[in-house]
This record gives structure tokens, C-alpha cells and sequence, in this order.
């Protein structure tokens, strides 16, 4: 709101030093030392009209520079005009156009300026403003002080658009890095969201593909078939509230500019949730055994609890999908100032089960490590053995 004022009242400005510039312009060149009273002539009073003309062009002097200058050049160059209009044109030329435009235009004006500054100097000093100063020079000196004046009068508004040039691309620049920041975030909280579908979906379907699996050779010989078949049932359903989930925060308006109101990001897994992440490997099958040792787990932050979920969801989720049967034993340690340590070991497959998709869970885990800092290795500890070592480190919170 304040600069359309601002912008409004320049123009008025801008239009009336016009105006008024013509009109004094026109008395002058009418007025004679021997009949102050004479009429202004023909060629006068057009000059009058076009420079009047020209003054309330300025209005469309920023969205038409070019046409505006042009037009405002008229009473200079051909007629006894002023060249007020001109020089307030330029600057706004100036402003928007670069290179060859903006010096041929500076140019024109300079010319236009210096024939309105030596027409007004060859008027008799008492209706003339550069007459008064002018009169008793000699002809080389006239000139060079008509120039003098033309380029001080020509360099202020050139000066000012080249100003308000540069500071408009500095802004543009700072808008493109701003969009620029904005876009790379949004393609790091896309990339976060892959992550959670693969961390969560391919967790939750590989314990439901197993327990299908199961059911299905135990469903004839064994009472546990109820159990295996609640268990699908209910891994089938967490993993359609998931689905839901990140379709949800994929459709809402934006990653990062969700809209008040709207449905909230589902809550994330924390450190507690750990014990009952093997709860559900161990009814998919997997004979897990786990140590958690903890200090202060509950002043964990958000970020550190989340990440250290999802490392042993995907850890445990490899020894299902790729040593079926297998054992595993996770330790769980640490505290704040000392960082968070996290292992799964489990014994080798004699043959490996072939996967689609492998090796995009660890890069996910390690995208997680280092994002917060930490270290990550997963490889055979030896011939038998392969092992997860994760590092994360926990901030001692503030007092």
C-alpha cells in the first residue's frame, strides 16, 4: 500500500514538473524585450501542446518507456520545446532496459537537453534562466557551459534508473535463491517421504508376506492358524493406515506449506516404540534377542528416536526377507553426551535369498545417519555373521 502511494504521487509529480516546465518554456520563447505582452507563436504554442502532451504521457512512463521518451523527445529535437518530460522518461527507461537501448536513449536525451539549454541561453537575460549566467560569455565558453549543463542534466536521471536497475536485480536474484532454497526443500521432504513408504510399507508387507506364507502351510495342521491369520489380518490393516498416511501428506498442498487446519502429519516412532517394533518381528517369525540399555531415553529428540526406530525396523526386516529363520541379536545403548549405539547381528544364510529391491533400505538408513551426523557400517563381521553398527549422536539437553 505505501509504495502505490508513493508511486502515485511521483507520477503527479512527475506530470506537473512537465507541465510546468512547457508552460514556462512557451511564456519565455513569447516573450519579447520590447512587447512583454506578445502572444506566444504558432511554432510555440504546438511546442506548448506536445510538451504538455508529452507531460501526461509520463504516467505510462514505466509500463512504455520506450514509446514515452520517444514522444517526450518531439519538443526538444524538433520543436522550441523543453526537455523537462525527456530526462524524467529516461530514468525510467533506465530502470528496465540495458545495453544498447538505454545509451542510445541517454544519448538522444543528452542532445535533446543541450539544444533546449542553448536555445534558453540565447534568450535575452531577462526571460532566460542560462541567459543570466550566459550573456557575457564568449561563444566557446557558452558552449562548453551549455554542455556542461546537458551532461549534469542528463547524467542524474541516467544515474538513478541505473540505480534502481541494479537494486531491482539484486532483489530479482534474492527472489530466484529464496525460490531456489524452497525448491531443494521440497525435494528433501519428498525424498524423507520415500524413505517412510519404504521403511514402513516394505517392513509391514514383508512380515504380512511371511505370515501369509505360514498360514498358509500351517493352516491345515495346526491350531496356531487363527493366530497367524489375526496376524495378517491386522499387519494388512496397519499397512493400509500407513498407505493412507503418506498418500495423505503426497496429495495435501505442498510439503512444506500444509494448509492450517488441514489433517496433521501422522505421529512419528520414538524410543519406546522400540520394544514393540520386536514384538511384531518376533510374532512374524524372527527369534530376536534384544538388550536396551538406555539413560534418559524419554529427553531423546524427536529426530534421533524416529531415525533409530527406523534403522531397526529395516535391519530386522532384512534377516526376515533375506535369512528367514535366522536368530537375531540387537543391542540397544546409550545416553545423552554418549550417543546412541545400535546392532544387529544375525548368523549368514548358507544360501542367499535372492530379493528385488536390495540395497535401497540400507541407502535409505545411511541417507538417516548422516543426515543427523552419525556412522553407519553393515557388512560380514566374519564368516558366519553379518552386522549392522549404527552411531547416532544424542545432544545433552539444555538445562
Amino acid at each position: 500500500m505505501g509504495r502505490s502511494v508513493l508511486r502515485v504521487v511521483c507520477t503527479v509529480l512527475a506530470v506537473a514538473a512537465g507541465v510546468l516546465a512547457s508552460t514556462v518554456n512557451c511564456v519565455m520563447e513569447s516573450s519579447l524585450p520590447d512587447d512583454p505582452d506578445a502572444l506566444p507563436s504558432a511554432l510555440g504554442m504546438l511546442g506548448w501542446v506536445v510538451g504538455v502532451g508529452a507531460a501526461v504521457m509520463l504516467v505510462w512512463r514505466h509500463r512504455r518507456p520506450l514509446l514515452v521518451t520517444g514522444i517526450a523527445l518531439v519538443p526538444p529535437l524538433l520543436l522550441n520545446g523543453d526537455s523537462m518530460a525527456a530526462l524524467i522518461a529516461l530514468a525510467a527507461l533506465t530502470t528496465r532496459h540495458v545495453g544498447w537501448w538505454r545509451w542510445s536513449a541517454a544519448a538522444l536525451v543528452f542532445a535533446g537537453t543541450g539544444l533546449a539549454v542553448w536555445r534558453d541561453a540565447g534568450r535575452d537575460a531577462e526571460s532566460s534562466l542560462a541567459g543570466a549566467w550566459m550573456s557575457t560569455a564568449t561563444s566557446g565558453a557558452k558552449l562548453t557551459g551549455v554542455v556542461l549543463t546537458a551532461v549534469v542534466y542528463t547524467a542524474v536521471p541516467l544515474v538513478l534508473g541505473i540505480v534502481r536497475h541494479s537494486l531491482a536485480e539484486t532483489r530479482r536474484r534474492v527472489a530466484e535463491q529464496e525460490a531456489l532454497r524452497d525448491r531443494m526443500a521440497r525435494r528433501e521432504e519428498q525424498a524423507r517421504i520415500a524413505r517412510e513408504m519404504h521403511d514402513v510399507l516394505g517392513h509391514r508387507l514383508s512380515l504380512l508376506s511371511l505370515q501369509a506364507g505360514a498360514l498358509e502351510v500351517t493352516a491345515a495342521t495346526t491350531p496356531d492358524a487363527a493366530q497367524a491369520a489375526k496376524t495378517v489380518r491386522t499387519t494388512a490393516r496397519q499397512s493400509l493406515d500407513d498407505l493412507r498416511q503418506v498418500i495423505g501428506v503426497l496429495r495435501g498442498a505442498g510439503f512444506a506449506d500444509r494448509a492450517p487446519g488441514g489433517p496433521a502429519e501422522p505421529p512419528q516412532p520414538t524410543l519406546a516404540d522400540i520394544p514393540d517394533l520386536v514384538t511384531g518381528a518376533r510374532q512374524a517369525g524372527l527369534a530376536a534377542n534384544v538388550t536396551i540399555l538406555l539413560d534418559q531415553a524419554s529427553t531423546a529428540p524427536a529426530p534421533l528416536g524416529t531415525a533409530a526406530y527406523r534403522i531397526l525396523q529395516e535391519a530386522l526386516t532384512n534377516v526376515l526377507r533375506h535369512a528367514p529363520g535366522a536368530p537375531a541379536e540387537v543391542l540397544v545403548r546409550g545416553g545423552p553426551g554418549a550417543g546412541l549405539s545400535l546392532e544387529v547381528r544375525n548368523p549368514l544364510p548358507p544360501h542367499p535369498v535372492p530379493s528385488p529391491g536390495s540395497g535401497t533400505g540400507l541407502t535409505g538408513v545411511n541417507e538417516r545417519i548422516s543426515l543427523l551426523g552419525g556412522q553407519l557400517s553393515a557388512g560380514p563381521a566374519d564368516e558366519r555373521t553379518f552386522a549392522l553398527r549404527a552411531w547416532l549422536p544424542w545432544v545433552t539437553p539444555a538445562p
